[in-house]
């Protein structure tokens, strides 16, 4: 029988009586290691602080400075005050010139000051003003008070690019008076008038005055109307001025809104012409743009920069996807239907490039169908062009009926199609449809385009505010910074220009506040971290991580353990 469970096993005989018999507490305590010494202990937690030390002193240290993500110091709250707009309020002071050399320069003040109460009296858009001022008057007291509402100092003389709309003041002896004609080339009011029409020194109104005030109303209504929309969608305090249009007036300017091209300080013109067969083979078109073209361009330099080239491809024809022209008794002609004009360009198969560079292409084709099929127009309206919105227009050139198609376009030939995609340029651009006068449309759509930007521009650093607070782990470099900044300076120097009236300084800061406002939102290395979550690092870093940390951190609770039990 084996021995009980805890009792003492009996001596093991041995032939040699000199050595003592094994017991069973010999045999257990030679199992445990000898008890360690002072030193070793001490040794073996000096390695183990000296890993942990290591670890946390210098391990750390190193890993938060090569994956910590620099954010450059952004002015996150000025920023959000700007498309909020809470920091500037656009303003367009318009000035307006009086030329009335024949007056004496009392009657002239009157007549200046009694137009001004009835210009202020029909204007229901605060944004926008009109302030008259007497041209080359000497700087009096009171004048210099009147040149302080107007150009901000007691001492700044406008200059003549400032000037909006010059009135000037002719006398007559006979002929209807009082009436107005406006220059469609310069930014000219004549205003004829009779000498007994002049208002006295104690009268408050004239009906000379009344007719030069609604006169003014009626050449700056559309301006008017164009920027209260703009306004409108960013800011509250002028949708009173939007609830007093008609539902029609809102409606055609939605639809200008979107045909209109977005604003670019250049745009690439090209002008393509189409044949289903081999004629015509060229055009004489550079002689047909340098007459009709490059005028209207230059006009538009102060705006925006065109680059223009042109192209030919013969046997191009149409789209699968519209159904054949079809002939029409009524107009004696082949037909394209309506709803098969968005896809009258063979995109397959014509060459149009949607956009060369870094510049928006404006695309105007010239169709010359073929002599069997001629003349071609639009079944509903019988046109032979329409407008593509922000892409361009197309237009077709119908041969003689009779004879063949000449092999090349003249300049003469061209004429009708340059003249079309002239307006159509024009409305792609924005161009408003009033006044006449051609210069002050220009103007117009030279303070649009500046609030526009400005608007853009700020909306821009707003979006990138509230993505770098929304998105902690994305990199903000300095070149980011620095193009806020930029943004920042130019828009508030735009702002003042707006205040001040000097539309084109404002037009160009504001052109430069938006690029660099784009600029900083949409930089490369900002984007890379944002496709980069938190749970892609923790899949790094625990395969590096785990076979160092397990030895350290079960090293240190069993010392712990240890130090306890003790």
């Amino acid at each position: 029988m084996p021995p009980a469970e805890g009792a003492d096993v009996p001596p093991t005989p041995n032939s040699n009586p000199n050595i003592p018999p094994i017991t069973k507490s010999a045999i257990t305590a030679m199992r445990h290691p000898p008890p360690e010494s002072k030193e070793s202990l001490r040794l073996r937690r000096y390695v183990i602080l000296s890993f942990w030390a290591v670890a946390i002193f210098i391990g750390l240290p190193i890993w938060w400075k090569t994956t910590a993500i620099y954010r450059a110091e952004l002015p996150l709250q000025i920023m959000t005050d700007w498309a909020d707009g809470k920091i500037c309020r656009p303003v367009f002071p318009l000035r307006i010139s009086v030329e009335a050399p024949t007056l004496q320069l009392q009657d002239a003040h009157n007549l200046i000051r009694a137009t001004q109460h009835a210009l202020d009296d029909l204007n229901e858009f605060s944004a926008h003003h009109l302030r008259l001022m007497l041209a080359d008057a000497p700087l009096s007291a009171a004048n210099a008070s009147q040149q302080v509402v107007i150009s901000g100092g007691p001492g700044d003389r406008s200059d003549d690019e400032d000037i909006a709309l010059s009135i000037r003041l002719i006398p007559i002896e006979t002929g209807t008076a009082p009436r107005s004609i406006l220059q469609p080339y310069a930014p000219t009011l004549d205003v004829y008038y009779s000498p007994n029409q002049i208002p006295p020194p104690s009268s408050t109104g004239s009906p000379l005055a009344t007719f030069i005030a609604h006169e003014l109303h009626k050449i700056f209504a559309e301006e008017q109307t164009l920027l209260a929309h703009l306004l409108s969608t960013t800011s509250n305090v002028y949708t009173a001025k939007m609830k007093s249009l008609s539902s029609e007036t809102v409606t055609e300017l939605e639809r200008q809104s979107t045909r209109t091209l977005k604003y670019a300080p250049t745009y690439h013109l090209t002008f393509s012409l189409f044949s289903p067969t081999f004629m015509p083979s060229s055009w004489e078109i550079e002689a047909a743009l340098q007459q009709y073209l490059s005028p209207l361009l230059e006009t538009f330099s102060s705006i925006s920069n065109f680059t223009v080239d042109t192209q030919v491809q013969l046997y191009a024809t149409f789209s699968p996807s519209i159904r054949q022209p079809e002939y029409d008794e009524n107009l004696k002609a082949w037909t394209l239907r309506k709803e098969d004009l968005s896809g009258f360009i063979n995109a397959a198969e014509w060459p149009l490039s949607p956009s060369i560079g870094v510049s928006p292409t404006v695309n105007f084709i010239l169709y010359v169908p073929d002599q069997s099929q001629s003349p071609l127009l639009v079944k509903e309206s019988g046109a032979n062009s329409w407008l593509v919105p922000q892409w361009g227009g197309v237009l077709i050139l119908n041969p003689a009926v009779t004879g063949q198609s000449p092999m090349t376009l003249t300049k003469d030939a061209l004429t009708p199609a340059m003249h079309t995609f002239s307006e159509q340029l024009l409305s792609l651009l924005g161009l408003p449809q009033s006044p006449a006068s051609l210069p002050l449309r220009l103007s117009t759509l030279k303070r649009v385009r500046a609030a526009s930007l400005l608007f853009s521009a700020s909306s821009t650093l707003g979006a990138l505010a509230r993505l770098t607070k929304a998105l902690k782990s994305i990199p903000i470099p300095d070149n980011v910074a620095k193009s806020v900044d930029t943004a920042i300076a130019h828009l508030q120097q735009s702002c003042s220009d707006l205040r001040d009236g000097r539309f084109q300084g404002a037009l160009e800061n504001a052109r430069i506040a938006e690029t660099a406002a784009e600029k900083a939102f949409f930089e490369k290395s900002m984007v890379g971290q944002v496709y980069f979550p938190d749970e892609h690092k923790v899949a790094v870093y625990l395969p590096l991580l785990g076979p160092v940390a397990v030895p350290l951190i079960m090293a240190g609770m069993k010392e712990l353990k240890s130090l306890r039990g003790r």
